[in-house]
């Protein structure tokens, strides 16, 4: 799985120019059978035809830069695709869509005045450089609309972390990749009709997953993704949102889906009687697939379990490797678990 993280976490994948990332899933899942729907999200499915359907979800694209404008001095004016802090862009390698390499600039320190070293720098005072000398060599080279991403090295380090772009949400989908060539080997344990769900434009709030769940039509959906947390030094222990290193981090809300109770407490009960490591989300904050999810057909019982993340939507995020263990031990539990109240579910509705 760690082998597959790093190649999916290498690849160029901002929201809606997944094709790099898609083709990796679909070959490591070519024995399954994939396929690709209209919006470009990747299905897996191990069937069990009438019984309760299951849903797991990761998002395959990452936040990025598209190209707005070309200068006479051949530099790009860009936009965020996705919620980038501007403070972490500013030095930052970059590639374009079409292999381009550029430095993301702005004013030097040297040069600004006493308010400007106050204030944050914004993304309208900054651009990419390409090496370009006019705008008919950066023509050449860069076209306006095009991606960029963050030219960022996977590296592994310290007592089990991960740093690299895109591991929101490529360890999702390394996960989920891993969970279905597995399963597939012990089918007859599992009490559902399953999908594996990888997803596009997630990170702009537009995802497929609602195409994906319209079809679909699940019973229960499970998304696995990232979150970002804040356990670093000068930051009290109640606003830490989750540890690196605790395990999956199961969310009980947040700013786009209240999760089912009931169905958190039967996948809570399964994870402590496994032995498994989780946390609680301590933190109402951000929104994920599961919101679309949860609203589609005639609405899905979901729950989310994510991977504490620092320095999120960065050309560094951080992670503990043995978190995403602990979500695919989690995710497995669940899903050869036999004792799912179906028919409780079934009598609300």
């Amino acid at each position: 799985m760690k082998e597959l993280l790093k190649e999916l976490c290498s690849a160029f994948g901002p929201s809606g120019c997944v094709d790099s990332v898609r083709d990796i899933i679909v070959k490591n899942l070519s024995e399954l059978n994939p396929t690709t729907d209209p919006l470009g999200a990747v299905t897996v499915r191990i069937a069990n035809e009438g019984a309760p359907k299951l849903m797991i979800s990761a998002h395959m694209d990452e936040v990025g830069l598209m190209a707005t404008g070309i200068t006479s001095d051949g530099c790009v004016k860009f936009g965020c695709v996705g919620g980038i802090d501007p403070l972490v862009l500013s030095s930052k390698r970059v590639v374009s869509e079409n292999g381009v390499s550029g430095a993301i600039l702005s004013k030097p320190i040297h040069l600004q005045s006493a308010d400007e070293r106050k204030a944050r720098t914004e993304i309208k005072d900054m651009y990419i450089f390409i090496g370009a000398r006019n705008k008919e060599e950066a023509k050449e080279l860069v076209s306006v609309g095009d991606y960029f991403a963050f030219d960022s090295e996977y590296v592994e380090f310290g007592n089990g972390f991960i740093k690299a772009k895109a591991l929101d949400d490529r360890l999702g989908c390394a996960v989920m990749c891993t969970l279905a060539k597995n399963l597939v080997k012990v089918k007859d344990k599992i009490p559902y009709d399953l999908y594996f769900s990888f997803t596009d434009r997630e990170e702009l709030g537009f995802s497929g997953a609602f195409a994906a769940a319209e079809r679909i039509k699940p019973d229960y959906a499970i998304v696995i993704e990232s979150t970002a947390v804040a356990d670093i030094c000068g930051v009290a222990p109640k606003s830490r949102v989750a540890a690196l290193g605790k395990g999956g981090a199961i969310s009980f809300a947040d700013r786009a889906t209240i999760y089912d109770r009931d169905y958190m407490r039967f996948v809570t009960d399964i994870l402590e009687r496994e032995n498994i490591k989780y946390q609680i989300k301590q933190y109402v904050s951000g929104g994920n697939d599961a919101s679309h999810i949860q609203r589609s057909a005639c609405g899905a019982k979901v729950l989310a379990i994510s991977a504490p993340s620092r320095y999120i939507h960065s050309p560094s995020d951080v992670v503990s490797y043995s978190d995403v263990v602990s979500i695919y031990d989690a995710v497995y539990a669940v899903i050869t678990n036999k004792d799912l109240p179906f028919e409780q579910a079934k009598e609300k509705i």
